[in-house]
C-alpha cells in the first residue's frame, strides 16, 4: 500500500515533541557499538560497587546517628570517672602523710620514754632488803638472723642490773617480778655472789632483760594536769 504523505512537517514536529521516543533504538545502537564483553562487565562491576558503597555510606550514617547519645553518655562517666579517680589520689596522699607522721611521732615518742617505763617495772619488783647498784640500757644491735625475714623488727633495749640483797629468797623473788612484768623479755640471771660489805655477808648479783613495748592492753594513759576546783 502506497503512503502519501500530504503534510511532511507534521510527523517531524511530533517525534521532536516526544523526548522518549527513539529511546530503544539509541540502546539498540548502543548495543551495537559496544562489541567487546570485557567492558560491559567492567561497567557492571563499577555501577555494583558504586551501589555498594552508596548503600555502605548511608548504613554507616544511619548507625553512627545511633551510637551519638551513647558517645556523648560514655564520655560524661569517663569525665566523671577521672575526677573521683584525681580526688582519690589526693586523699591517697594525704593518707600516706599523715601515717608517716604518725610513724615518726610514734618513734619519737617510745624512744622517749625507755627509761621511764625500765625504772617503773625495776622499781615495782624490787622486794624489801635490797637495793640496787647500777642499772644501764643500751639499744641491741639488730643482727642479719633479725632481718631473715625481709622484715626490720624493731630496735630493742638490753637492760643489765646490778645490786645487792641480805636474803637469797628476795633474789629470787625479784627475778619473777622481773619475769611477770609485760615491758620485760628474757629475763637471765648472770651472777649471784657472796661479797663482804661493810663488814656483813651480802649477795651481789646480776640480771639481764630486754626491753619490749608492752601491748596496748597494758598501757595506762594519765593526763599531764588535771584541774582543780
Amino acid at each position: 500500500m502506497i503512503e502519501i504523505n500530504l503534510r511532511p512537517g507534521l510527523k517531524r514536529k511530533r517525534a521532536a515533541g516526544n523526548p522518549l521516543a527513539g529511546l530503544g533504538e539509541r540502546f539498540k545502537a548502543l548495543g551495537t557499538r559496544v562489541q567487546d564483553p570485557m567492558m560491559l562487565l567492567a561497567g557492571g562491576a563499577w555501577a555494583l560497587a558504586l551501589l555498594f558503597l552508596g548503600g555502605s555510606w548511608l548504613l554507616g550514617q544511619a548507625q553512627l546517628g545511633k551510637l551519638e547519645p551513647q558517645l556523648e553518655e560514655t564520655r560524661a562517666e569517663h569525665e566523671r570517672f577521672r575526677n573521683f579517680v584525681a580526688a582519690k589520689r589526693r586523699e591517697e596522699l594525704i593518707r600516706d602523710s599523715v601515717l608517716s607522721q604518725i610513724s615518726t611521732i610514734r618513734q619519737v615518742d617510745g624512744e622517749r620514754y625507755v627509761w621511764a617505763h625500765i625504772l617503773d617495772e625495776v622499781a615495782r619488783a624490787l622486794p624489801a632488803y635490797t637495793w640496787l647498784t647500777n642499772v644501764q640500757a643500751q639499744a641491741r644491735p639488730i643482727t642479719p638472723a633479725d632481718t631473715a625475714g625481709g622484715v626490720t623488727p624493731p630496735r630493742r633495749t638490753e637492760v643489765l642490773i646490778e645490786g645487792r640483797t641480805v636474803d637469797i629468797q628476795a633474789y629470787t623473788r625479784f627475778l619473777r617480778e622481773l619475769e611477770a612484768s609485760p615491758w620485760l623479755t628474757g629475763v637471765t640471771a648472770l651472777s649471784a655472789e657472796t661479797v663482804v660489805e661493810k663488814e656483813r655477808a651480802v649477795t651481789a648479783f646480776g640480771i639481764r632483760a630486754t626491753f619490749e613495748r608492752a601491748d596496748s592492753a597494758y598501757i595506762r594513759t594519765v593526763p599531764l594536769s588535771e584541774s582543780v576546783r
